[in-house]
């Protein structure tokens, strides 16, 4: 059988399959969606079960507002951090509130979200493809922000590449990276974290 869609007709049912393969990993990946609810703020310096804190990146179950002076988001890359600040003034006009449920994390908060998700999914390799180790964890080394609420992700997955900021895998809509220069082409999504 011929397919006789317009390549148009096909980048639309792409983008259709990503867009619902984000919103299927929110609802997998259970631990990040609660990341997007709202609920009481942290207070400054709470720690999480091991002695992780906002020291180590830890941000708790209220995102972040992008000028909030937290180690999550002042450890990251100059450019990142500015490129996410300009986003955020530019999404807030169009009526979005985008907010860093993560960003940078120390190596022990990375390896912490690894070993409970590999409880959670019963295995390492499921749940390498919601989270990376600290050795290849670009949270790790400042390069990577996760953002929410949903509306927030679906905005700059729309409009990132003019700031440089590029979703990386498919499976997590709120995932993004420096990875073009602004105004650019961004890479070609990966399928999970784990490829």
């Amino acid at each position: 059988m011929t397919d006789t869609r317009t390549p148009a007709a096909r980048w639309v049912l792409v983008l259709a399959a990503i867009t619902l393969l984000g919103a299927l990993g929110s609802i997998v990946a259970p631990n990040v969606l609660k990341q997007w609810t709202s609920g009481a703020p942290w207070p400054e310096g709470v720690h999480l079960s091991g002695g992780l804190g906002t020291e180590d990146g830890v941000i708790g179950d209220d995102p972040a507002e992008v000028g909030t002076d937290v180690p999550a988001l002042t450890e990251l890359r100059p450019a990142l951090l500015a490129a996410v600040r300009e986003a955020a003034a530019d999404a807030a006009e169009d009526g979005v509130d985008l907010r860093v449920t993560s960003g940078w994390r120390s190596a022990q908060y990375q390896q912490h979200l690894l070993d409970e998700a590999v409880d959670e999914y019963g295995s390492y390799e499921e749940a390498r493809r919601w989270v990376n180790t600290p050795d290849g964890s670009k949270h790790v080394t400042g390069d990577a922000v996760d953002v929410g609420p949903t509306d927030a992700a679906d905005w700059l997955g729309r409009n990132g590449s003019a700031y440089g900021l590029c979703q990386v895998y498919a499976n997590e809509m709120w995932h993004f990276e420096l990875l073009t220069a602004p105004g650019g082409e961004c890479p070609a999504m990966r399928l999970d974290g784990s490829s």
